[in-house]
């Protein structure tokens, strides 16, 4: 079985809302570092921080995060 990424449309997604990584770190709780480190996918988010970013951005979950 190949070996499976978690990837992200976190970064389009803030975007589209015109938060800054700073705005939905503090909506969502975790440091702006956190929200960085996930849409450069150097660290997948719990399911309840995937989960809370989805409600944030007003994604299912599927919309922002695929595997690859």
């Amino acid at each position: 079985m190949e070996k499976l990424i978690l990837k992200n449309k976190l970064k389009v997604a803030r975007a589209k809302k015109n938060l800054t990584q700073d705005n939905l770190a503090e909506m969502v709780g975790v440091s702006r570092q956190t929200i960085c480190s996930i849409e450069t996918g150097q660290f997948n988010p719990t399911a309840k921080l995937a989960l809370i970013l989805c409600i944030a951005l007003d994604k299912k979950f599927e919309e922002l995060f695929y595997f690859e």
